[in-house]
């Protein structure tokens, strides 16, 4: 997922001045052409925009430049979920190693009429604090792996959202 949505936080202010010199000169196939040539959700939004024009409203141009981005959006968060719910479920199991442990430990302490020694009882409190610690690792690793991603996603949101303001913009500018 990283190196996903690494890939697709691309710089879209060359792309977009691109766009906008072959859209304003009237080459739309050549606009076309450039979105083409890339394989980001930038170009494949603004993609969608360049191939409506002519045959769209504004409004037709802007809802079809939306529904890209909304599904760009969905890719890049796509299975997401599966590292916050990690995240969340590592120190629980976790947790789960601990209460068994210590019924290791008390198991122990009843086989032996409440005579367990300490080596004993010690291997289910051993368990017990292995598996703890085990599940925070797993948990914390996952939520900070979890909310990077969130907050590179969130960065390439913006971006979109900045680049089809633009490419509306640039659709109501005067040609020339």
């Amino acid at each position: 997922r990283y190196l996903t949505i690494r890939k697709s936080n691309t710089d879209s202010k060359e792309f977009m001045e691109q766009v906008r010199k072959h859209v304003l000169a009237g080459n739309v196939e050549a606009a076309k052409g450039l979105c083409e040539s890339r394989n980001d959700p930038f170009a494949r939004m603004i993609y969608k925009g360049v191939s409506r024009l002519g045959s769209a409203s504004l409004k037709d141009i802007e809802g079809s430049i939306e529904n890209v981005g909304k599904l760009e959006i969905y890719r890049l968060e796509r299975r997401l979920s599966i590292l916050a719910t990690i995240a969340g479920a590592g120190p629980m199991i976790g947790f789960f190693g601990t209460v068994l442990g210590m019924i290791k430990a008390f198991n122990e302490i009843v086989r032996t009429g409440g005579n367990a020694n300490a080596v004993n009882l010690a291997d289910g409190i051993s368990t017990a604090m292995i598996t703890t610690a085990s599940g925070l690792v797993v948990g914390i690793l996952a939520f900070l792996a979890y909310n990077t991603l969130v907050a590179m996603v969130n960065q390439v949101v913006f971006k979109l959202e900045l680049t089809s303001t633009d490419f509306i913009d640039l659709l109501q500018e005067p040609a020339g």
